[in-house]
């Protein structure tokens, strides 16, 4: 039970909120969904040699995934303020793990490339269960909720990489989109039976909401926040994606399941980050992602000693992960708050910046890295982690506004 004293009235309300249950379904395919789109990072050396495409544009084949995401983000997503959203997730899952079944039986590299485009477009499935869960949440819990939930993209990025590291060594590349596919089917079930109805109120039109979306990048906050997604995950594409190569090379020459052990360091940093959304609930939102985008910067440092040190490298790869995670959720629940009429629209608009800035990271990391090497790809990466921090400096006067909720200005909470 929670009091809320608001004026001078003290009402007695009873807080339903999400269970759970539901919490870790939707997280679970979050993670799901978005390794769909990164599981070939660890892997894109053996996947370049069997489809035959050459090491300077292996990244495409996570890039791929990344345009297709950019597709469903804008024509997509919208749809979760208009229809169902239990429905859109059971229909993405289904088409994810169709376009995974491509991928998996690919007989050539563009064969690949189309199954990872389509898996990628629906692969939005993220963004309309974040909304989902945005609307089940009571306001003084959003950021908390959204930690949990969101905490599956991060773990799905980088607990992916250890499976597909481990399931290529034993079976093969192919073998992992074989898994994710038959695990995206399967929570398309699990949807169905255990997740409640959302139905829309259907108020505006798909058409509406569409120039809703493209009107957002008018707006001071909304713009700021997306311009900090994209340098915040060109960077972290620029380490996942590129991190793979050096590795497999001498002085390490290690293979694609000790590479994929790396991302329980990725892990240790993003769940590290799990308080981010209780101090965003607190009002320091906009402090979060200022402090975390310098952490960002600061863990380039690290990870450019790559090609003597791994000690130094997993201490890198931890603070990129930790700021990473601690920056996306301060960011989400700072749009949730501001735009709450819209969760769905706004999360696909912002997400629009997350895939343009990791499709940016994964490619120009591999070319670079074919003529400058790994201290070329660290240098890439610090700057994209430079620019989100004058991105963020830049913009403190408006965010400042949005990050206090309205619910911390007229209420005063006590459990």
């Amino acid at each position: 039970m929670t009091y809320l004293l608001i004026g001078s009235k003290l009402q007695l309300n009873e807080v339903v909120g999400i269970n759970g249950r539901t919490k870790l379904l939707l997280a679970v395919i979050c993670g799901v969904a978005v390794a769909s789109v990164y599981a070939g990072q660890p892997v894109l050396g053996q996947m370049g040699l069997d489809l035959g495409v050459p090491v300077d544009t292996v990244g495409w084949f996570v890039a791929a995934g990344q345009l297709g995401y950019l597709v469903g983000l804008i024509l997509l997503v919208p749809l979760g303020d208009l229809l169902d959203r239990r429905r859109l997730i059971v229909l993405h899952l289904v088409l994810v793990a169709a376009g995974l079944a491509i991928v998996a039986v690919a007989p050539a590299a563009w064969v690949a490339f189309v199954g990872l485009a389509l898996a990628g477009v629906f692969a939005v499935v993220v963004q309309t269960a974040v909304a989902y869960a945005t609307a089940l949440s009571v306001p003084f819990e959003r950021g908390r909720n959204l930690g949990i939930v969101t905490s599956g993209v991060v773990i799905g990025i980088l607990g992916g990489r250890i499976l597909a590291g481990f399931l290529a060594d034993i079976w093969g590349w192919r073998s992992i989109y074989v898994v994710l596919a038959v695990l995206a089917a399967a929570l398309a079930l699990l949807v169905l039976i255990l997740l409640p109805a959302d139905i829309r109120s259907g108020g505006a039109r798909y058409g509406v909401l569409l120039r809703s979306f493209a009107g957002l990048f008018t707006h001071p906050v909304f713009l700021s926040r997306g311009l900090i997604a994209f340098f915040l995950f060109a960077s972290f594409g620029a380490l996942w994606s590129g991190m793979a190569l050096p590795l497999t090379d001498s002085p390490w020459h290690l293979s694609e399941t000790q590479i994929g052990l790396f991302g329980i360091a990725g892990l240790a940093g993003a769940l590290g980050a799990a308080r981010a959304g209780r101090w965003a609930d607190s009002g320091y939102a906009n402090r979060v992602t200022g402090f975390a985008l310098i952490v960002l910067l600061a863990s380039w440092f690290a990870i450019g000693q790559l090609t003597w040190s791994l000690v130094l490298l997993i201490l890198g790869v931890i603070l990129l992960d930790f700021a990473v995670q601690a920056v996306h959720v301060s960011n989400q629940h700072i749009l949730t708050t501001v735009y709450a009429d819209r969760v769905s629209t706004t999360i696909g608009a912002y997400m629009v910046f997350y895939s343009l800035g990791s499709a940016l990271g994964a490619a120009a990391t591999t070319a670079l890295y074919a003529t400058a090497g790994w201290p070329g790809s660290a240098f890439l990466g610090a700057a994209f982690a430079a620019g989100g921090v004058v991105t963020w400096a830049l913009s403190l006067r408006t965010a400042t506004r949005a990050t206090r909720p309205d619910y911390l200005r007229e209420a005063t909470l006590s459990r």
